[in-house]
């Protein structure tokens, strides 16, 4: 008895579109893809005004970090008032490198 696989493969497809007043979606394109169910991400593109725009080495206001970060966690209250940023030289594949060549002793 032989039973049947269903593989599916997703493919993707970059388009642009509009929304309109009411909140729909307008896709102008035709996309050339078979019918049948889709899923659809959104990436909407703002204009960052005068105010926001800050130097390449000046950390933006919404991203510095607060001195009181709230946590519903009673263990973790706290637990970034002391904490350093992260550089912005920081590599995160060579620190997960060196966690692993500490951990398997390599």
């Amino acid at each position: 008895m032989q039973t049947q696989t269903n593989i599916q493969t997703l493919q993707a497809k970059k388009i642009k579109g509009i929304i309109d007043q009411a909140g729909k979606l307008i896709i102008t394109n035709n996309l050339n893809l078979e019918p049948g169910e889709v899923e659809v991400i959104i990436l909407q593109t703002k204009p960052i005004s005068n105010e926001a725009k800050t130097s390449p080495d000046e950390p933006r206001e919404d991203t510095k970090q607060s001195k009181s970060f709230p946590s519903k966690v009673k263990a973790f209250q706290g637990l970034f008032d002391k904490s350093q940023p992260v550089p912005p030289d920081f590599d995160e594949d060579q620190a997960k490198w060196e966690a692993l060549k500490e951990k398997h002793n390599l």
